[in-house]
């Protein structure tokens, strides 16, 4: 396991207010679960069909259409649940929340309030090397997606597309464990990652796949203690929810503004509102949108249509039993089993297929050597080349691991091979034979080596006099050899023969 020190957070020092003053934030983040049906239909998920085409007689909310749960979705929820350590409730139900919207056609949302699929969890969240934060999480819940509201399409008239009523959404509920804005978004990261390697969401933000809901407040110092202590909210300030975030930066900038807006009303002697708001990224800013609606405003009440969901143990451990290697293990074990620094180990667990492309490049050899030429030479030229996934790379881990073993045969030098890596980036071909085919191979045969060096020695005799007072301008001696084979003469070998000439 990693060595982490789970760091107790500084208060958030907010510039220019007149006291100090302490950040709370908690998140409720919805992740569309990967289905390829809904919820409570066998309705398409797919992204990007035409409107209105991915819609069941029962999202449409015809009469006398019954919901039917999705098997599948219900496993997803439950591998989530396992996957952030949390309790799985073998026996949970479904409620009916009530509200009107266009996009709604049932004027009713089916969800768990009273009896959620999964209880109380954890996320480690990391915010330097060898340095996390635990989030605890309270629930997950599954519910069903509303649809969308369309404004742009015309002056005087609103459409709906009902192609996301219906869809699986597992709501991600967080203690208000978060301190600021950063760790808000270094929790969003690392949830978004967790999710990603368990299946059950891809993340896509921009899709709105993955959205959160983040409650902020604000408290004097101390007042956060007190809450851990008696668990009593009263002593964490009254909150304001930012709904609908799908942007790591604006998470940042909407908690930034929203605790300074709530500091200076507090500071002002005025009053924090309990309201939903949303921010304006291009003001900057976060508005009100609505009275912030309680339990009661939703009335609440057991779904009439779906039977308590009962879950059999044996059902649940087949399922933690084929559970994926998570990030956090991943990481230690890069670590322990190549070699890796910490932050190299993060980079490239961050994602399943840069974890991947590492582990079949790294196969066998060196992975330190490995894990240098994956993140500094691969993911540089990817971004270079119109920041492109590494799922797109050109080059296969395999031929990066002929490079590598190219290297440490001394068949090329570093230089040698950041040639051969573009040639292969750029036209393909397998490394062995171009640098075969077109002379790459460096030149270990010190008599041809020493007959350059000569050269160059005999040429310079001035330079010689002054490399020999000041050690130091060896290098100059190096950097003409290699100038002179064309970059191919083993650096090693240079650098002894020119040492042992100039004595």
């Amino acid at each position: 396991m990693l060595d982490l020190t789970y760091d107790a957070p500084e208060p958030k020092v907010i510039a220019g207010a007149k006291h100090d003053w302490e950040l709370v934030i908690g998140m409720e983040v919805h992740a569309q679960v990967s289905s390829k049906a809904k919820l409570f239909s066998g309705a398409s998920t797919q992204f990007g069909a035409e409107p209105n085409s991915n819609v069941a007689f029962v999202d449409a909310a015809m009469p006398g259409m019954l919901p039917v749960i999705n098997e599948f979705c219900v496993e997803q929820a439950v591998r989530t649940g396992l996957g952030l350590k949390a309790q799985i409730h073998l026996k949970s139900a479904f409620d009916r929340k009530n509200y009107f919207y266009p996009d709604l056609p049932q004027g009713y949302q089916i969800s768990q309030l009273y009896e959620p699929i999964v209880g109380e969890g954890e996320i480690l969240v990391d915010m330097e090397p060898g340095i996390a934060r635990k989030v605890r999480i309270e629930r997950i819940h599954l519910e069903q997606d509303a649809g969308k509201s369309i404004h742009d399409m015309d002056p005087n008239m609103s459409f709906v597309d009902l192609n996301r009523t219906g869809v699986a959404l597992m709501e991600i509920v967080s203690r208000p464990d978060i301190r600021g804005p950063e760790e808000a978004a270094a929790y969003v990261v690392k949830l978004r990652q967790i999710l990603r390697y368990l299946g059950t969401c891809d993340g896509n933000m921009q899709n709105g796949n993955l959205r959160a809901d983040v409650n902020v407040s604000v408290c004097r110092p101390g007042a956060y203690e007190k809450y851990m202590e008696t668990q009593d909210f009263s002593h964490l300030g009254t909150r304001c929810e930012i709904k609908n975030m799908n942007s790591m930066r604006f998470i940042q900038a909407a908690i930034d503004f929203e605790a300074r807006r709530q500091i200076r009303i507090l500071e002002e002697g005025g009053e924090i509102v309990q309201e939903t708001r949303l921010y304006d990224p291009d003001k900057g800013e976060t508005r009100s949108m609505r009275s912030k609606e309680e339990a009661h405003d939703y009335r609440y009440f057991p779904c009439p249509d779906l039977l308590p969901l009962e879950l059999e143990q044996a059902w649940v451990d087949d399922i933690a039993a084929h559970l994926p290697e998570l990030p956090d293990e991943k990481k230690a074990r890069f670590m322990a089993d190549y070699g890796l620094t910490e932050y190299d180990a993060s980079v490239l667990t961050a994602e399943t297929a840069s974890a991947a492309f590492f582990e079949k490049a790294a196969d066998g050899r060196d992975g330190k050597l490995a894990a240098n030429w994956v993140i500094n030479e691969l993911f540089g030229r990817l971004r270079k080349d119109g920041d492109k996934d590494i799922t797109e790379s050109p080059v296969s881990p395999e031929q990066l691991g002929k490079v590598i073993d190219l290297i440490k045969s001394d068949t090329i030098s570093g230089k040698i091979a950041k040639e051969l890596f573009e040639i292969v980036y750029t036209e393909g071909g397998d490394p062995e034979e171009i640098v075969e085919a077109r002379g790459m191979k460096q030149v270990t045969d010190t008599g041809a080596i020493e007959a350059a060096l000569d050269e160059i020695i005999a040429a310079n005799p001035a330079q010689v006099e002054k490399a020999k007072e000041n050690p130091k301008l060896a290098g100059w001696f190096v950097g003409q050899v290699m100038k002179a084979t064309g970059g191919k003469a083993n650096p090693k070998a240079v650098n002894e023969l020119v040492q042992k000439k100039l004595g």
